[in-house]
């Protein structure tokens, strides 16, 4: 079975990642936020790197619970900074509590944070392959970082966008490959 060239066939974590969630929509917003936080740590490394350890992320950032992470202080971010299995990069830390909070206003804004990412996609699933960025994901982390949101460049945006499955990007050759749902 043929599968997108960036997966990686040696990293069961990998395969099953590709063939069961990357592209797949999942507007829930406590995977939207999951994968927001998980998606800022990847700036300047590979998705494989923040994949192995998202179980690690997982119960060191409370299960993704926003209500808990917005209220991480100087004591919490200690704690992550000694956690070995998770990426403990101080910036990338700060920023994902920093986000957090604005996820949370966007969220008490719109009602949801998928609310707020269709006034940008439109309610439309964009199929495209072979690239990094988007006028959309272009929009969108402008407003980002307008509200404050740090890692939120074009191209994390463009790879959130791909994950949560509102870009749809598997490769022609891959299994997975649609034209359109």
């Amino acid at each position: 079975m043929k599968r997108c060239k960036w997966c990686n066939l040696d990293n069961p974590l990998y395969i099953k990642y590709h063939d069961l969630e990357w592209g797949v929509p999942n507007f829930d917003d406590q995977y939207l936020f999951e994968m927001l936080i998980l998606e800022s740590f990847q700036a300047g490394l590979s998705w494989e790197c923040v994949l192995n350890k998202r179980e690690a992320f997982k119960e060191a950032y409370d299960n993704f619970d926003i209500e808990c992470v917005i209220n991480y202080d100087e004591n919490k971010i200690n704690e992550l900074l000694s956690n070995k299995k998770i990426i403990r990069n101080k910036l990338k830390i700060k920023a994902s509590i920093n986000n957090a909070q604005i996820f949370k206003s966007i969220t008490n804004e719109y009602g949801s944070f998928y609310n707020y990412l269709i006034t940008f996609t439109k309610n439309k699933i964009l199929y495209e392959i072979g690239k990094t960025t988007n006028d959309l994901s272009d929009a969108l982390s402008n407003d980002l970082k307008k509200r404050g949101m740090k890692f939120v460049g074009s191209t994390i945006i463009y790879s959130y966008l791909q994950a949560t499955g509102f870009i749809y990007s598997h490769d022609k050759e891959c299994f997975m490959y649609k034209e359109h749902l």
